[in-house]
C-alpha cells in the first residue's frame, strides 16, 4: 500500500524547532503537489503549508510564514518541515500528504500523522 511514513515530532518549548519528515513508499513525489497539514484537538484539519509542482514554489499559512520552513527532495521522495520559534499554539497532530492538488486536498498519499506538542 502506497503511503507516506512520518517521523519526528514530540515534545518541544516555546520558542524552539522540530523537524518533521516523511518518507513516500510505494510512490514517488516528484509530479505530486505536497502539503502539510494539522489538526488541533476540537478544530478542523488546516493546511500549514502546500509545495506546488506546476511552479516550484512553497505557500505557507499566515501564522507560519517565516517561522516554518518546508521542503522536498524529489530524488529521495522525502519532504520535511522544519518548525522554528514554535509557539504553545502549534500543538497539532501534524500531517504530510502527497497528490494532485493541495489547495483542494485532491491527495492520494497521507502520512499516518505525528503529535507535536509546544509547551513548557
Amino acid at each position: 500500500q502506497a503511503q507516506f511514513v512520518q517521523s519526528g515530532g514530540g515534545w518541544v518549548q516555546p520558542g524552539g524547532s522540530l523537524r518533521l519528515s516523511c518518507v513516500a513508499s510505494g510512490f514517488r513525489t516528484e509530479n505530486l503537489d505536497i502539503g502539510w497539514f494539522r489538526q488541533a484537538p476540537g478544530k478542523e484539519r488546516e493546511t500549514v503549508a502546500c509545495l506546488a509542482t506546476n511552479n516550484g514554489n512553497t505557500y505557507y499559512a499566515d501564522d507560519v510564514k517565516d517561522r516554518f520552513a518546508a521542503s522536498r527532495d524529489n530524488s529521495k521522495s522525502i519532504v520535511d518541515l522544519l518548525m522554528t520559534s514554535v509557539r504553545p499554539e502549534d500543538t497539532a497532530v501534524y500531517y504530510c500528504a502527497a497528490g494532485h492538488d493541495c489547495w483542494t486536498r485532491e491527495l492520494d498519499y497521507w502520512g499516518q500523522g505525528t503529535q507535536v506538542t509546544v509547551s513548557s
